[in-house]
């Protein structure tokens, strides 16, 4: 892995953040209302040696974190959190809007995300679609204890390219499939929101998962230019030399992957993982800006005036 950006410890600080913040200070800047989101720590073990975990570069030409490592991800479909709950077991669906789901019930999604059922679903959802959608792994099967073993092929792709286009809804497209959603697959880890000072804000809820046996990942995501596997310490290591770059979500949350000796154990902790929101906090002291997220001192910064 390589993406030497010039930035001391690898750290993601766009250059027109100084600006923004002292535009929200003075009053002249009004917060952009995030948008609800979900990434997907996708995990897989390996011989001899901690999980691995299933990273993308984001291509450079992009407006937001170009050049950055990340995982796979991206905003709720509002049709994520409408769609009808659908028949649970095997047989999938019924109706072309309900939504095939097996796993912990969307309350308990929602008590453990503190949302309401509606908004748990939707991120639940959009977890699942959008691994689907960068990675081609699909934690779905056709009853609660089955997997979908290959997602590879024409019909796949055809699938995959039209709920990236958003021609089709995820719940018709597990309809379609008779598939369920497997929520059990999934584990809340962490919650980022991107501060207020940004153009582009996100309040995205990190999970982890492990890679389905018999699936394999690829990169299907036309915002990444290069996809690898990689252990959370190799990669935290990489981002503390300043050769990778990273937003401060990502290696936070590789920071927290490193106790674990396999994916399941991994998979396991997530439900004592903290889900209290990190939203950075900005302030002025006599004109030098003071960058700091919240319980995380090693993402502090300083700009001088």
């Amino acid at each position: 892995m390589s993406a030497t950006n010039g930035r001391p410890n690898g750290q993601w600080y766009p250059a027109e953040w100084p600006e923004r913040i002292r535009a929200l200070a003075a009053g002249e800047l009004t917060p952009v209302t995030p948008r609800r989101a979900a990434t997907v720590l996708l995990l897989r073990d390996r011989a001899g040696a901690p999980p691995e975990v299933h990273m993308l570069r984001r291509r450079a030409s992009m407006a937001f974190a170009g050049g950055a490592y990340a995982y796979p991800g991206g905003s709720v479909d509002p049709r994520d959190e409408a769609a009808g709950g659908g028949t649970e077991g095997a047989g999938g669906t019924e109706g072309a809007d309900a939504l095939g789901w097996a796993g912990p019930s969307r309350a308990a999604w929602a008590a453990r995300l503190g949302t309401d059922e509606a908004t748990a679903q939707g991120v639940v959802c959009a977890a699942v679609r959008e691994t689907f959608e960068e990675a081609g792994v699909l934690l779905a099967g056709p009853d609660a204890r089955t997997v979908v073993a290959d997602t590879s092929g024409p019909d796949w792709e055809a699938d995959r390219a039209a709920l990236v286009a958003r021609e089709l809804s995820f719940a018709d497209f597990l309809a379609r499939r008779g598939l369920l959603l497997r929520s059990d697959l999934l584990g809340a880890w962490a919650r980022w929101i991107t501060p207020e000072f940004e153009a582009r804000r996100y309040d995205t809820w990190f999970f982890v998962a492990v890679l389905p046996e018999g699936q394999r990942t690829r990169n299907a995501s036309t915002e990444a230019d290069r996809t690898v596997w990689t252990g959370a310490a190799e990669a935290a290591a990489g981002y503390d030399r300043g050769e990778l770059m990273m937003m401060p979500p990502t290696i936070a949350t590789l920071r927290r992957l490193q106790p674990y000796a396999t994916a399941a154990d991994a998979l396991a902790a997530a439900a004592e993982q903290d889900l209290a929101p990190v939203l950075a906090q900005a302030r002025l002291e006599a004109g030098e800006i003071v960058l700091s997220w919240p319980g995380h001192d090693e993402f502090t910064k300083r700009v001088a005036p």
